[in-house]
Parts: C-alpha cells; sequence; structure tokens
C-alpha cells in the first residue's frame, strides 16, 4: 500500500568506518533540522570507535550503535534500516561520513521525499576536479550496466550515498533477495526496488573528495564483489523481461514535461569524446559515437516517437513522404553531432570551422543606448556555437539563464573545457523579487540575457500562450516576454544552423520594448509568442534535423489553464 504524507516520518542513517572528523558536523545539520539520528559505527579502529561513541546524545535523538566486526557499508545500512523501521520511522535519509556530499541539498531532497513518499529519492552527483579519474570512469561504467539491468534510463547514478529509502520497501528487498553487503549495496538495492516499481527520483547534490579523505573501498575485493553483482542483476533482469517490457509498454504515451527527461550526456561520456577527437580526429569521434547514439534510439522509445511526429509535421508542410525509422536515427546523430560540435567549440574555437553572424547590424541599429537587450534562442541548431562568437560581435558580456538543475553539470563539464567560462552562465529557478533586481542591473550595465523560447520551465507551466506551430496549436512560454517587458529592454531572435563548412548565426531584431497592457495582457502575449513560433518554424523547415526537443512539444501542461493575467512577479522563466 502507497503511504500517505501523513506517515511520513523521517530519520537519519550514517554508517560509518573510521569516519569521524567531520561526522560531528554532519550531525549538527541534522540535528539542527530535528531529524532523528542512526549512527552505524561499522568495526571502526579503536581511535575512531571513541570518537564516533562521543556522538551518542540521546537527548538530541542521537542514537550510536556499535558493530564489532565489519559488516560493510550494506551491512551497516542494513542494520540502521531495521533500527529505524522498529522506533518507528518511516522513511530513512542515507548520508555518508565523509563529508563528500554538499547538506545544502538536504532540504530539497526530504521535500521531495515527502512530495513523492513511495519514491526513491537519490542524489545525482555534479563533482568538481577533486573526484578521482579512476572513480569517474568505473561510475560510467555501472551506470550504462544499470541501463541495461532496468531496461530503462531512469535511474541517472545508482551510486550516489544521499538519497532516502522508503522503509518498508527497502527491508523488503534486504530481507527476500540477495543484496551484496559492501560497496555494492547501493546500486544493487536501488535496482531491485526500481525492479519492484518503485519510482526513482533524482536531485543534483554536489559532491567533493575532502583533502586527505581515505576511502573504504577495497580496489580488488570490491570490483569482484561488484562484478559479481552486476551479473546477478543481468540475468536477474533476464528471468524479469517479460514484466521490465510490460512496464516500458505502460509507460508509453504518458507525457513527460522536458525538465524530467533523463539526461544522456555524462561528464565522462563528454570527456571521453574529446579525447577521442584529440587523437582520432572528428570523422573517427563521429563513428566511434554510432553504436551509442543507435542504442539510445532503441531504448528511448519516448524520445523516438517525438522525433517522428515532428519529422511528419515537417514534411507534410514541405509535401515530402512521411519519414522512416532511419530518418529518426539521422535526427538522433544529428543532435549527437551538435553536442560534439558545441564540446570542440568551448575547447578549440579554431577547429569549429567559421561563424558568420547574419543580420548582425541591421539587428544591433535600434539599439543606440548602452543598456542591454534580452536574446531569445531556441534549441533548434546550436546557440552556444553562436555565443561563444556573440559576445565579441556586440563588445558586451552574454549571459545565458538557464534552470538549476540543467546548469550545475552543464557548468561542470564546461569549466573542465575551458576555464572561466561557466561564469556565464546564469542559474535560477524562480526568478523572484531579488532575481528581477540583479538581472535588471545586469542590462542597466549594457549586458545581455539569453532565455530559450522553446520550452516551459517547469515552475511556469500555467503562463503558457497557445501559438499556430508547424500546422496544429503548440504551447509557448510567456516568460522571455514578462521577463522583458519587466526589464523594459530590446529583444531579439537568434537561431544558429549548421550550414556549409561551419554555422550560419541568424540574428534579427524581435522588439523594441515588450509592452504588456493591463486589460489586454494575455492578448499581447499571445502575440508575442505567435511571433516566435512563426520565426522558429520559418527556420525548422530550413533546417529540420537541427531541432532538438524530443519530446512532446504540442502537449499542453497538466496544469496550464486560460491565464487571468495579474501584474504579479514573473516565476520560472527560465528555458
Amino acid at each position: 500500500m502507497r503511504p500517505t504524507v501523513d506517515e511520513f516520518r523521517l530519520c537519519a542513517i550514517i554508517p560509518s568506518r573510521n569516519h569521524y572528523r567531520v561526522l560531528g558536523s554532519i550531525v549538527d545539520v541534522l540535528v539542527a533540522r530535528r531529524i532523528p539520528v542512526f549512527i552505524v559505527d561499522d568495526g571502526s579502529e579503536p581511535d575512531a570507535a571513541q570518537a564516533i561513541a562521543s556522538l551518542q546524545d540521546p537527548a538530541k535523538n542521537v542514537e550510536v550503535i556499535r558493530l564489532p566486526e565489519n559488516r560493510g557499508k550494506g551491512g551497516a545500512l542494513s542494520v540502521a534500516m531495521k533500527a529505524a523501521a522498529a522506533a518507528g520511522y518511516s522513511h530513512a535519509v542515507q548520508v555518508d561520513a565523509d563529508g563528500q556530499h554538499d547538506l545544502n541539498s538536504l532540504d530539497a531532497l526530504i521535500a521531495t521525499a515527502r512530495a513523492r513518499p513511495e519514491a526513491l529519492i537519490s542524489g545525482i552527483p555534479v563533482y568538481d576536479h577533486s573526484i578521482p579519474r579512476g572513480r569517474a570512469i568505473g561510475r560510467w561504467l555501472t551506470h550504462v550496466w544499470v541501463w541495461i539491468e532496468t531496461l530503462s534510463l531512469q535511474i541517472k547514478d545508482s551510486m550516489c550515498g544521499f538519497r532516502v529509502y522508503p522503509l518498508a520497501l527497502a527491508l523488503s528487498v534486504i530481507e527476500e533477495e540477495r543484496v551484496g553487503h559492501y560497496m555494492d549495496f547501493d546500486t544493487e538495492i536501488m535496482v531491485r526496488m526500481f525492479w519492484r516499481g518503485a519510482p526513482v527520483v533524482h536531485l543534483p547534490v554536489r559532491v567533493t573528495y575532502p583533502d586527505g579523505n581515505v576511502s573504504n573501498f577495497r580496489l580488488f575485493k570490491d570490483n569482484w564483489l561488484i562484478t559479481c553483482m552486476h551479473t546477478r542483476l543481468f540475468f536477474g533482469m533476464l528471468w524479469r523481461l517479460p514484466a521490465l517490457l510490460r512496464r516500458r509498454l505502460s509507460a508509453k504515451g504518458q507525457a513527460s514535461h522536458w525538465a524530467g527527461m533523463a539526461e544522456r550526456g555524462t561528464y565522462w561520456g563528454m570527456r571521453s569524446l574529446l579525447a577521442i577527437y584529440s587523437f582520432c580526429g572528428r570523422r573517427a569521434c563521429l563513428l566511434a559515437m554510432r553504436p551509442v547514439v543507435f542504442y539510445f534510439f532503441l531504448v528511448g522509445a519516448e524520445r523516438r516517437k517525438a522525433s517522428l511526429d515532428y519529422l511528419v509535421r515537417v514534411r507534410a508542410l514541405k509535401g515530402e513522404p512521411p519519414p522512416t525509422w532511419r530518418d529518426g536515427f539521422r535526427h538522433y546523430f544529428d543532435f549527437a553531432t551538435k553536442a560534439l560540435d558545441t564540446i570542440i567549440g568551448w575547447a578549440r574555437p579554431s577547429d569549429i570551422g567559421p561563424v558568420e553572424i547574419v543580420g548582425g547590424e541591421a539587428a544591433l541599429a535600434p539599439i543606440a543606448d548602452r543598456r542591454g537587450a534580452l536574446l531569445i534562442v531556441s534549441h533548434l541548431g546550436n546557440a552556444e556555437i553562436a555565443r561563444a562568437a556573440l559576445a565579441s560581435h556586440v563588445g558586451r558580456p552574454v549571459h545565458v539563464l538557464m534552470h538549476t538543475v540543467q546548469a550545475r553539470r552543464y557548468n561542470t563539464i564546461l569549466r573542465s573545457l575551458m576555464p572561466g567560462v561557466g561564469s556565464n552562465v546564469i542559474e535560477v529557478t524562480d526568478i523572484g523579487v531579488d532575481t528581477a533586481i540583479a538581472l535588471s542591473e545586469r542590462i542597466e550595465r549594457g549586458e545581455w540575457l539569453v532565455i530559450a523560447g522553446d520550452r516551459i520551465p517547469i515552475m511556469s507551466q500555467n503562463r503558457v500562450s497557445e501559438c499556430p506551430f508547424l500546422g496544429q496549436a503548440a504551447p509557448f512560454s510567456q516568460g522571455p516576454y514578462i521577463l522583458a517587458a519587466l526589464l523594459d529592454c530590446p529583444v531579439l531572435t537568434l537561431f544558429c544552423l549548421r550550414e556549409g563548412n561551419g554555422h550560419r548565426a541568424y540574428f534579427e531584431a524581435f522588439a523594441d520594448r515588450i509592452l504588456l497592457p493591463r486589460k489586454e495582457r494575455a492578448e499581447a502575449l499571445a502575440g508575442y509568442a505567435g511571433r516566435y513560433a512563426e520565426r522558429l518554424e520559418h527556420y525548422c523547415l530550413r533546417q529540420p534535423l537541427q531541432w532538438y526537443n524530443f519530446f512532446d512539444f504540442w502537449a499542453v501542461p497538466a496544469s496550464a489553464e486560460p491565464a487571468k493575467e495579474k501584474p504579479a512577479t514573473p516565476r520560472g522563466m527560465t528555458g
């Protein structure tokens, strides 16, 4: 039976073997949030054991459980879960004892667990440069195996030790199935809970490897145990194949918000592409990408369907025959090519070919003063390539407004390729009063802001206008136009397409000012969104395979409703 929010009782469980230096500060953070804590000392050495035992404090609801012999991380967590369940707790947040995880993410993790009590809520790491290279590669290989074992991409990271368990389901898995006791525990219990129908929800968490951190990972023993675990899970997947296939089929047709769709690229995956490019060149890199892209094309039913639906519309308007699966694969591969070009463009701009800015002078002519402007881009073509050249063309700083979840991982990649470039990405979730003031100050200084016009932010799905697009009404975000009216600045559009031996960035003036009369606000917003939709359609028909919105673009968000426009502070207007 699915638990209700009223049954939600949370505690924290912390396994520790010889990690105690920052454990006290971790406990303080949890106690400050009135979260009861179970610490399991997993056979630590005497000095560490004494330090861990000193944290016992019944007044603060902190209990230390001492295991005289090491049982491994999984064994310690199993003991902690059983103690928590016996004490009446329904959920447990797992926190590692070595201080790797940014506890500023704790509130978001718990809030998500409270809203989704039936789900396993897990952090997805956003690493800095302190992660050991071998461990990063090993994690990536585990991700691939987990995707195979679940026939799904829903589990984005199975190794993060920062998660919230629904205890009843977790304990039933531990008691009824074979689950590893050491470093194989985190991945195996997540996969087995997924097999039993538990949704997996990921939230970003910054992860660092502190100086002097001592790992309990045993190179040969734990790698062997992880190999055995993946063998068990692979054959377990074959045994459950009919049920997993039925689950995939039942999930077909369920619309997803674009922000909830699994990210396909990872930090080390992109670094690998750059390494292949460095040694073998672009052609060899594209060849190496083909089997990977084909795999994602095969397993990505929802995205594949969205791609073909889009191509059907384009071809109908162009009077061409319907697309085949080969056209869908070409669409996928074009997106992979764009990703590679973006990496090369930031890391080695001279290798990407010319970027011709078309219409730049005419677009800039109306901007007589030194105030900044709002630039609306899209997921057509490669706006990143254009942005790399745009700042020097206009002679002003150019900043991208990006949803926080996507921005953290994206910034990690950019900073690794070109230190400092990520500083031009402004991470936002909501645009409240403070953010709006900060953006207005940037505009006054002559800086430019970039926002996507063809994505509906998850926080403002009710702020949309339905506009004709490729033969059918589609919802477009009102956010860019509300923000432009608030900032009282000129608006331009940019569509950067891969053409010839390089890229052409089509730069157009959109409006000197965005005016939203109080009594005709909805109509004005619809008019601006419709003008943008018309320009987007024009360029989509020009280069159909370069539009990269692999979701049902024409589906109206469930929360969307005819807006009764009020002069409210805009929220969540990033793309």
